[in-house]
């Protein structure tokens, strides 16, 4: 039995609410159980240097999480004058993640910026965040080609991302933390709407794992990321 009482192949409950920042071309804000985290799009009309007069667009990421989203009062990174290794890690997987979902030229040269801010953690903030973001990022890009700014649509695929592993000895879909402290085996799954793969980073907490049940953690990821891809269309 899940502490949650969830069924092994159950998503925690999802939400996603659009327009919650007044400002930013687009933003959501993503709900996976207990974890929440704020995501906003923000477009540059211009690349970054290195792409200057090349043609082509970027998509990056920016991710942090407040003080007390945990159940001890985390220091503000900027408090001590640099990103932690982790946070470091978590926002370039989320901006290689989007960006496979890109077509860059068709976006021609301009940046958009991924804020994801974790409000309050419960496991799988980095998969919240990824799926979050693409909704930002899609709300962006309708912005640019309303406005004709951006005439064919760079977005080639949905992306989103959940986690799998082995708690208890079961594959289970989408940890909570309490699983995921506990695990033997965690793995995150980033793929996009028609099921081809992103990435996917697994390792051993605690008991290596065989192929049979990489492939079964696969097999619920597909599961988890049809839904989460629902949810984002049902947002939008």
């Amino acid at each position: 039995m899940r502490p949650s009482g969830r069924k092994l192949s159950d998503l925690r409950p999802i939400s996603i609410e659009t327009g919650i920042m007044k400002h930013a071309e687009g933003s959501c804000l993503i709900k996976m159980g207990e974890t929440h985290v704020l995501c906003s799009a923000s477009i540059e009309d211009r690349p970054p240097p290195f792409l200057k007069n090349t043609g082509l667009g970027w998509v990056t990421a920016e991710y942090g999480m407040l003080p007390r989203a945990t159940n001890t009062r985390n220091r503000r990174e900027a408090a001590s004058g640099k990103q932690q290794g982790r946070t470091i890690e978590i926002q370039r997987l989320i901006g290689r993640a989007l960006r496979a979902g890109v077509d860059r030229v068709a976006l021609g040269e301009r940046q958009i910026t991924i804020d994801c801010d974790v409000i309050q953690a419960d496991g799988g903030t980095r998969c919240a965040a990824i799926t979050g973001g693409w909704v930002a990022l899609r709300l962006a890009v309708n912005k640019l080609m309303k406005a004709g700014i951006v005439t064919s649509d760079p977005l080639l695929d949905h992306v989103a991302a959940v986690s799998c592993g082995i708690y208890a000895g079961q594959p289970v879909l989408d940890l909570d933390y309490a699983e995921d402290s506990e695990a033997g085996t965690d793995g995150n799954f980033i793929l996009t709407g028609s099921g081809r793969l992103i990435e996917v980073q697994m390792s051993a907490e605690g008991a290596t794992f065989t192929r049979d049940q990489m492939t079964e953690l696969l097999d619920l990821a597909e599961g988890g990321i049809a839904q989460l891809v629902a949810a984002q269309k049902a947002a939008l």
